[in-house]
């Protein structure tokens, strides 16, 4: 591919709204009349009365199945025979991350259209068209990439609405990278995930999703306390799966995303969830960047008035030691690693440096401090 050719990749068709379940059919009839219904016990519950009623009333017949936990080939297997067997044209995901990935990769292996309804709202996956799978203990074993994005992404608001708050600002921590990686492979020329340059489009989403966190965040956490659908929530829900989901497959990931291999390794912080992870390390590759002082408070502020992590304590690896971290950042910075995404050289060394002092900001915005 010529090193200048734009590519941007996205859902066909992207819902969102309060109650925007119960319109789920008239979407779905453009795509097939047969339904395979993929989830866990709550994510099938959750949609299932907009479903039965939206569905009736456009002729559409599903069959739901239980999602059995783990997005592994064999699942993915037993899945797809279902689909086969009962000649299903549509394969719909209602749920969570993995749930979500496991509809992508039946609905390519049966060849059939792909729904994605996520019911939470904590990371910008539901738009992507990757898939992460699985072995059967739980181990990362594949990167899977359909032909396509879903065909039909579905939010309803009131859902997301009564899911946990941690979902919802985990979901802007995996958000708030989003600009300052696409931003990165922009200055680097770095190619994006379809293996192409960033468009005008890719980038303006990418910059909108930061912008609306930064004005309506702290707003959508205090509505989804509530259990309510504000004009907030309906933004940041907006910007954790649309913008967020545009901005990363098609403007590109750089060292907050690579940093997250390292802490993988890191028992220590298992408990947490990727965009928690990732709220801590986009401020790493801020310090990283030398991004202006007043870009850095703005977000270490960000992620203390949201609840994200701001220090190493707040992941609990305070304690790993030099050697355990400098490990990690090893992972991170193996070769050809997104990590190299940035327009300046990347060592082992300016990665570990920059994770202490971010840990040391974080120390003192927690303590009412100014960063600097």
């Amino acid at each position: 591919m010529a090193g200048n050719v734009k590519v941007m990749i996205s859902p066909s068709r992207y819902v969102q709204g309060q109650g925007a379940i119960y319109e789920i059919g008239r979407h779905v009839k453009i795509l097939g009349k047969k339904a395979l219904v993929i989830g866990g016990r709550n994510g099938l519950e959750t949609t299932r009365a907009g479903r039965e009623k939206s569905f009736a009333e456009n002729g559409i017949t599903q069959i739901e199945e239980i999602f059995g936990g783990e997005c592994s080939t064999a699942e993915i297997q037993r899945l797809t025979n279902i689909a086969k067997e009962n000649q299903c044209n549509v394969v719909i995901g209602s749920g969570g991350g993995k749930a979500l990935d496991t509809a992508k990769a039946v609905a390519a292996a049966a060849g059939a259209a792909t729904v994605i309804v996520p019911t939470i709202a904590s990371s910008d996956a539901p738009c992507s068209a990757m898939s992460v799978i699985y072995t059967d203990e739980g181990t990362i074993e594949r990167f899977f990439i359909p032909p396509r994005n879903p065909d039909l992404v579905l939010v309803d608001t009131a859902i997301i609405s009564r899911s946990p708050i941690r979902m919802l600002v985990a979901g802007m921590g995996d958000a708030l990278a989003t600009w300052f990686e696409a931003d990165a492979c922009a200055r680097s020329g770095a190619r994006n995930v379809a293996r192409g340059q960033s468009t005008c489009t890719a980038m303006a989403n990418a910059r909108l999703c930061f912008d609306i966190l930064m004005e309506y965040g702290l707003q959508a956490k205090l509505a989804n306390e509530q259990q309510a659908v504000t004009v907030a929530l309906e933004k940041v829900v907006e910007a954790n799966i649309l913008l967020s989901g545009i901005g990363f497959e098609s403007g590109g990931v750089a060292a907050a995303h690579s940093l997250q291999d390292g802490l993988n390794m890191l028992e220590e912080c298992h408990g947490f969830y990727h965009g928690e992870k990732i709220g801590f390390l986009t401020l790493v590759q801020l310090v990283l960047e030398g991004r202006p002082r007043e870009v850095l408070q703005q977000v270490f502020e960000f992620n203390f008035s949201v609840g994200l992590p701001l220090t190493l304590a707040d992941l609990n690896i305070d304690q790993i030691g030099e050697a355990r971290l400098r490990e990690a950042v090893a992972v991170s910075c193996k070769p050809k690693a997104i990590i190299f995404n940035h327009a300046f050289p990347v060592t082992e060394e300016l990665v570990y440096d920059a994770i202490l002092t971010a840990d040391a900001m974080g120390q003192r915005i927690k303590a009412g401090k100014n960063i600097v």
